[in-house]
């Protein structure tokens, strides 16, 4: 048997589109199992059928202009034929004659003039030969095995086809995987009305879409797969209910019972962006900027190999109850194809009891300690640990509560007018906790008006920072400040991360650096009036 050689342009993969037969297969595949796939279980159809679909192209075009070449054929005089095991080389015949074996059965020679300007001599009208099997295709480059293009390429061609597929209103998606709009199964108001009713029942849920269709009278002799795909996709059409599973589950939760801080961000979550300098930050800054841990940093580092991290809280989230979706952290917790907000079970690590939480993707924070906060209880700048629980969609917590001790910690006392002081003052701490970072606020009920003043007198940025520093120094003997107190300060009056923060003080003359990310303000007439 002779093995023939195809090949494809080497950037093939790297310049990838979409055609109209890709469409017509994912539409016909999709047709044919009846059954929702993901983007990825797509691909490999696609891969395999696009490279099946051009070594045929490539095989019609080498033997275009002549018949393929078999020793069991008949040929005649100035016929063209095409000869694989010549690397698909072309020739005309221009003579034949009997041919003259003793070992084989009547046979004729046939002599072809080649493209490449010789002549040779083939045996024709010989059934018994090796080269009567059709040529085994095996591809010349990598680039025609499904394997190393699913391996090498896959995820850009799956980029290609998910966009494709957004942006095909043929075509829906949930969870990840795709059908045809118009192959869904029909779901009425009557059905939907029902799912609200058992999703009401259950407290808002969530509940897996198996738990609604034991309630809701669907056509049994579908596919129950597609079944319960349209009922998703019904759902996620409904403004009342909302996907909060994890990726890989479809969960679903009444919209209107969820946590507002799950729905709306929390007044003290949101950072009014503030522009600065990236440029200007030193080296020991951004390495600051990482440990901080801030989800409004931009970090790009990944640190997926973490099984565990430690949080060092900021007063905006101890307020809320919340944690921030930081890039060193949120590798710890559920994501989601496409839910913005995704429910997962919370553990504490010392008692074992479970309670829920809330991943908020787009906003980047993780709703549900408030309880577990206040039962530690834990200030900012306490410390404690989470990691990956043992089963999906669990994430445990430990925070080290086992003793408490009086510590000098700074205090901000606010006064009934909504401003804030700061002093030393001895409090009862019951874990471990960052000594720069700690902020004990004694009247956790006066934040909303210190808050509120904030607003009120809306006071320019650069100004907070100055006076932070003034109030902070007072506080140590050298009359310095290390810029992660300033940051854990400067988040008890308002949202905001390191960077803008650290810009100032890398910029402005009024902050001289004394060393080790430690400040003071200049003595200079030129600092910023109160």
């Amino acid at each position: 048997m002779v093995t023939a050689t195809l090949s494809i342009r080497d950037d093939y993969w790297e310049t990838f589109r979409l055609q109209d037969e890709d469409n017509e297969l994912i539409y016909n595949h999709l047709l044919e199992l009846e059954t929702p796939l993901t983007t990825h279980e797509l691909i490999v159809e696609l891969i395999d059928a696009r490279i099946q679909r051009e070594k045929q192209t490539i095989e019609e075009q080498h033997t275009a202009g002549g018949d393929l070449y078999q020793p069991k054929g008949t040929y005649s005089n100035n016929q063209n034929l095409v000869f694989p095991a010549l690397g698909w080389q072309k020739g005309r015949i221009v003579e034949i004659r009997q041919g003259n074996n003793p070992d084989l059965d009547d046979f004729q020679v046939i002599k072809v003039d080649l493209d490449d300007g010789n002549s040779r001599e083939f045996a024709a009208n010989l059934k018994d030969h090796i080269l009567n099997e059709p040529p085994k295709i095996a591809g010349e480059s990598d680039a025609l095995n499904p394997q190393f293009v699913l391996l090498n390429h896959g995820k850009d061609i799956e980029n290609v086809l998910e966009g494709y597929l957004e942006g095909n209103q043929d075509f829906v998606r949930i969870a990840g995987r795709w059908f045809p709009r118009e192959l869904l199964v029909d779901i009425n108001e009557g059905h939907l009305n029902l799912a609200e009713a058992v999703l009401d029942m259950a407290e808002g849920g969530p509940l897996p879409i198996s738990n609604l269709l034991e309630q809701i009278e669907l056509d049994s002799n579908v596919n129950p797969k597609l079944v319960e795909f349209s009922l998703d996709h019904a759902l996620q059409e409904d403004e009342r209910f909302d996907e909060v599973g994890p990726a890989g589950d479809v969960l679903w939760f009444l919209k209107r019972l969820e946590p507002q801080p799950v729905l709306e961000t929390p007044i003290y979550l949101q950072y009014h962006e503030i522009d600065y300098d990236r440029s200007i930050l030193t080296s020991d800054m951004l390495a600051l900027e990482q440990q901080l841990d801030d989800e409004l940093s931009s970090i790009e580092e990944s640190f997926t190999f973490l099984d565990e991290a430690e949080i060092r809280m900021i007063l905006p989230h101890w307020i809320t109850g919340t944690l921030p979706l930081s890039a060193r952290i949120q590798h710890l917790f559920p994501t989601a194809y496409e839910a913005p907000r995704i429910r997962f079970i919370l553990i504490d690590g010392e008692s074992g009891e479970k309670f829920p939480g809330w991943v908020v993707r787009k906003e980047k924070y993780v709703y549900g300690f408030k309880e577990w906060y206040d039962s530690k209880e834990l200030i900012p700048g306490s410390v404690f640990r989470i990691r990956k629980g043992d089963q999906p969609g669990e994430v445990i917590i430990h925070a080290d509560s086992s003793r408490s001790s009086r510590e000098w910690i700074r205090t901000g006392l606010i006064g009934s007018d909504g401003g804030i002081v700061y002093a030393m003052l001895k409090q009862i701490i019951t874990g471990p906790f960052d000594d720069r970072m700690a902020v004990a606020i004694p009247d956790k009920n006066a934040i909303p008006l210190l808050w509120e003043r904030m607003q009120k007198e809306k006071t320019p940025f650069e100004k907070v920072i100055v006076n932070t520093v003034r109030e902070l120094a007072k506080l140590n003997p050298q009359n310095h400040v290390h810029a992660s107190e300033l940051y854990a300060a400067v988040n008890v009056v308002m949202r905001c991360p390191p960077g803008p923060m650290m810009a100032l003080l890398a910029s402005r003359p009024w902050f001289i650096h004394v060393g080790d990310l430690h400040y003071r303000l200049s003595d200079s007439n030129e600092i910023l009036e109160d």
